[in-house]
Formats: structure tokens, C-alpha cells, sequence
């Protein structure tokens, strides 16, 4: 394993998280200034309106943070930008109909407004007090407000990886430090902060380690009826595990967002009757349905324009674009190009006013939020993080931006930077492959992003039966090293070119229930002739 591990203790830590160890909640910056504002607001029975994002981070963030602000007596007011038609965060379109529908004494903005300098100010000169709960990248100006807590405003803050329901998570955990609550179980609702980090995609580590542990384990004991209904309608079963979260649950969770608005998400986790929970479940999976058809249909216009420009020798950057592609799935969209073909990706949907919404996907060591701060000049905005990002632009200026964008990421990655590779952590024959390796393997869990499963290596082994197809896209091998057998799925192969056995192969491995029984599965990464090791 390439955890880079000090001493005993920082194992132990990694094993073995405890809530215990949480570092105070006012190291995180502006702490103080909004504990104090947020209790002024309680105190003077103050109209509070939280201003959230209509992603899982977002939706969570907003929850959590309702849920705290009633039980100390406040009756807040939740608003969620319309994807399509306002775009990301506070954009002058939501924040007017914010203000407009709520006029709120005080806006707590959650999982934006870092970047809002001008919508901040509109804000304030209209007599409403503002505090930021963000975790996205800041740029050369903070906006002017009561307080930014985002710990990505201080380069030397140790909390750098927390998403914004970690945030708002701290920010409960400071009030309850500062005015106890009898009978709010902040513990009890880490299954918010779980669904949040892990959907959100933030690497696993330090307190998100913790929150995901603990958190799946309060999801699994859920008193929540709605995500109940969304855990039965995905097929989960306990013990939940952060694929669960980031495979079933989040997508259905992320559905309404994408497609229109978030506001059903945020009903099922507050809902408190079952009919209301099992429609609002339901609703959310016949979305996601229909947005993974969607997601098709873009990926497929996508790839084709791709095949016509796009030339792997030249470009270290890929930029697709099209009338009408739907502003909802472009993130996904851009994701898969760039898994496929190692390459930071932008794709971008052009409404019939010549508006273009974009989301990007970075590689490994290429600051997405850097280089678009560079073609600065060819946008209207745009905000995000390294790995992922988000935009506006106007189509006269594509071609200038699609050529400024390529030539920078030409400018900034190697070309061993964009040849993709695997990291092996070890070789494991076939005699190793134990209830007891699942056991010490499933310790390191949650698994995502910072803590990806090992990647484990085995050489000479042959293919005993013909490879199955399954669901048309995915093959089952039977695999045989020296007398022992495996067998192994290897996704998304049912049209790739398989080489003469004996192979060398990738895998990783998990808990598989197969024909009623629990057996260590093995999942195909990659896979090639058999070969010497240098």
C-alpha cells in the first residue's frame, strides 16, 4: 500500500477512525464570526434563508444545516437555484428570485459564493447580511461579507479536503460547543455528511475518512423513511459501502438536480411520511433513468465529433460542444472523456441564445481552475475545483477558447503526464486470494477518492472457458493460475480485443454475493499477454 505511514499510530488512526478525534471545529477560518452571527439571528428571531447547490453536497449541506437552525427554534427558509435556467450558485438570476420570494435578514450561502463577489455585494446593499459555507477554489478577491468560511482561503489549513456538508457539519458541531442543544444528535446525522463527501467525490482522508466510516453505518440505520425507500429501490444492503453511495444512491439523489430541480432530493431527506417518501423515491429513480438515456444520447454526439478532431499526438486537452446538449449531464459527460481518453475535458451545451454551460474534468496534475483562470479573457465565468470545474461562455468566442485551452494544457502536461498508467500495490498469485486477505482488505475501507482499493497484479494466468457476456457489455472469464481458480468480471470488455492467453492481470478485489453465497470477487482492470517484468 502506498499510504505513506509515519508510525503505528497513523495506522491505527486509518483502521480505526474515531469521532473522538476530531480536531475543534474553530480552527476552520471565520468560525468564530459565524457561530456569533448565526446565535445574533437566533437570538433576535431573525429570517434566516440557506442558500444551497442542487447536487448531493449541496442538498445535504442545506439539510444538515436545517435541521440544527429548527431544533434551536428557528424557521428557515431553503432555496435551491433552478439548474437550466439560473445556472450555478448565486447567479443574479437566483439571487433576485431569492430575495424576491424569501427577503431574508441574513443568507447563509452553502457550497458557493466564494466566487460571488458582485452578487454578494448586491446582496449586502440591500440590508441582508451574508455568511459563506464553500469549499471551492478562491480567486484573487474574497467577497465582503460577515464571514467565508472555506478552507481553501488559508493554503495552510490542515482541512483543505472537506466538501461543504464537512463544512456545515463543523459549523453545527462549533454551535453546539458554544450553546447546547439537549436531544440534537449530531452523530446521528453523519449519514447527511457520508451522502455529501462521497458524492462530492473529495479524497478519503483525515476527518472524511471518519465521517464516511460512521456515516454509512448511521445510513444503514436510517430513521430517514426517504432514504430508506432510495436504499430498497437501489438494491443496497448493508453493510453500506462508499460504492454503494457514490454508484446507487448519489445518482439518484443527484437525478432531480440535474435534470431540473433539486427540491424533490431535499424533501426525501427531510420527509417524515412513508407515502410522501415512497413517491418522492420513486419520482427520484424514474429521473435517474431518464437522465442516464440523456447522458447517452450527449455521450454519443460527443464521441463522434471526438473521432472527427480529435488527434491524441497533438491535443493534450479536449473541448466538445453542441446546440441543445443538456446543461444536466454535461459533468458526467465530461468525466467519462476523460477517463477514456486521459485528457482534461470540457464539454459544453449552447442554448439557442448562444449561451454556452460547460463542466470540465481534469488528469492527474492539471489545476482545471489555473488553466481556466488563463483563457480567462474568452469567458464570462467559471468556478470549480482542480479536478472539476464549471463554466459560461459565448459561442462566438469557442474557437478561441477550445484553441487557447489545448495550448495551455500542451503548455503544462507532459507527455508521460498523459500517458495513462496503473499503479500496481502488489503481486498476488491465485493461492492468495483468501477469506482472510477479504478480511484485511475490507479494513481499509471506505474505498474512494485518496483511498483507492489495491490494485493487485497477477502474471501467467490462463482462461480456462469461453468469456460470457453479460448485460452486452461485460464479460465473465474463468480463470485458472497454476491449479487454482477465479472467476473474475472484467467490465465494460464485451467489445475489447482479447489477447492469446497467458495473460498478466489487474484486478481488484471485493465481497461478491454469487448463487447465494459470499465469495471474494475479482474485478479485471486491465489485462495483456503475458510478458516479462523489467
Amino acid at each position: 500500500m502506498r499510504k505513506g505511514f509515519a508510525s503505528a499510530d497513523e495506522v491505527e488512526r486509518f483502521l480505526h477512525p474515531r469521532l473522538k478525534s476530531l480536531s475543534d471545529p474553530f480552527l476552520l477560518p471565520n468560525m468564530q464570526a459565524t457561530v456569533d452571527r448565526i446565535l445574533d439571528a437566533l437570538d433576535h428571531h431573525e429570517h434566516i434563508v440557506l442558500f444551497g447547490d442542487y447536487d448531493v453536497d449541496g442538498v445535504t449541506s442545506l439539510v444538515l444545516l436545517a435541521e440544527i437552525l429548527r431544533a434551536h427554534g428557528a424557521v428557515p427558509d431553503l432555496f435551491l437555484p433552478l439548474r437550466v435556467e439560473e445556472g450555478y450558485g448565486l447567479s443574479a438570476e437566483s439571487m433576485e428570485r431569492c430575495l424576491e420570494q424569501h427577503r431574508p435578514r441574513l443568507l447563509i450561502a452553502v457550497d458557493c459564493g466564494t466566487s460571488s463577489v458582485t452578487e454578494i455585494a448586491e446582496i449586502n446593499s440591500r440590508g441582508v447580511d451574508v455568511i459563506v459555507l464553500d469549499h471551492h477554489e478562491p480567486k484573487s478577491v474574497l467577497p465582503d461579507c460577515v464571514a467565508v468560511v472555506n478552507p481553501k482561503i488559508d493554503p495552510q489549513s490542515p482541512f483543505n479536503y472537506l466538501c461543504s456538508v464537512g463544512i456545515v457539519f463543523k459549523v453545527c458541531h462549533a454551535l453546539l460547543k458554544t450553546r447546547p442543544l439537549d436531544g440534537f444528535d449530531l452523530k446521528a446525522r453523519l449519514d447527511l455528511v457520508a451522502l455529501g463527501t462521497v458524492a462530492d467525490i473529495v479524497p478519503l482522508r483525515g476527518e472524511n475518512r471518519t465521517f464516511v466510516q460512521r456515516g454509512a453505518i448511521e445510513i444503514a440505520r436510517s430513521t430517514r423513511p426517504g432514504l430508506r425507500k432510495l436504499i430498497e429501490i437501489g438494491g443496497v444492503r448493508p453493510p453500506i459501502l462508499a460504492d454503494d453511495i457514490g454508484f446507487r444512491i448519489g445518482p439518484r439523489l443527484n437525478a432531480a438536480g440535474r435534470l431540473s430541480t433539486a427540491e424533490r432530493s431535499m424533501q426525501l431527506l427531510l420527509a417524515k411520511d412513508e407515502t410522501e417518501a415512497g413517491a418522492l423515491a420513486d419520482f427520484l429513480d424514474k429521473q435517474n433513468r431518464e437522465r442516464q438515456e440523456i447522458e447517452k444520447q450527449v455521450f454519443l454526439a460527443a464521441e463522434e465529433q471526438i473521432s472527427r478532431e480529435y488527434d491524441s499526438a497533438r491535443d493534450a486537452a479536449i473541448v466538445v460542444s453542441a446546440q441543445g446538449w443538456h446543461v444536466g449531464v454535461l459533468g458526467i459527460v465530461a468525466s467519462r472523456i476523460s477517463r477514456k481518453y486521459h485528457r482534461p475535458s470540457i464539454v459544453i451545451g449552447f442554448e439557442a441564445n448562444g449561451i454556452g454551460k460547460a463542466s470540465g474534468r481534469s488528469i492527474e496534475g492539471f489545476n482545471l481552475v489555473e488553466a481556466l483562470n488563463r483563457c480567462a479573457g474568452s469567458l464570462e465565468k467559471f468556478g470549480g475545483h482542480e479536478m472539476a470545474a464549471g463554466l459560461t461562455i459565448r459561442q462566438e468566442k469557442i474557437d478561441v477558447f477550445a484553441a487557447e485551452f489545448r495550448r495551455i494544457a500542451r503548455e503544462l502536461l507532459s507527455d508521460e503526464c498523459l500517458q495513462p498508467c496503473l499503479l500496481l500495490d502488489h503481486e498476488m498469485a491465485f493461492c492468495d486470494l483468501t477469506f482472510d486477505l477479504l478480511r484485511w482488505h475490507e479494513m481499509l475501507q471506505p474505498f474512494g477518492n485518496g483511498n483507492p482499493r489495491p490494485l493487485f497484479f497477477a502474471r501467467e494466468v490462463e482462461s480456462v472457458a469461453t468469456p460470457r457476456v453479460v448485460n452486452d457489455k461485460h464479460l465473465v472469464l474463468r480463470l485458472r493460475q497454476r491449479n487454482y481458480h477465479q472467476r473474475a468480471v472484467y467490465f465494460d470488455a464485451a467489445n475489447a480485443p482479447l489477447p492469446p492467453t497467458p495473460w498478466d492481470i489487474a484486478f481488484r478485489i471485493r465481497a461478491d454475493e454469487y448463487e447465494g453465497e459470499t465469495r471474494l470477487g475479482m474485478q479485471i482492470q486491465a489485462l495483456r499477454k503475458a510478458a516479462p517484468i523489467d
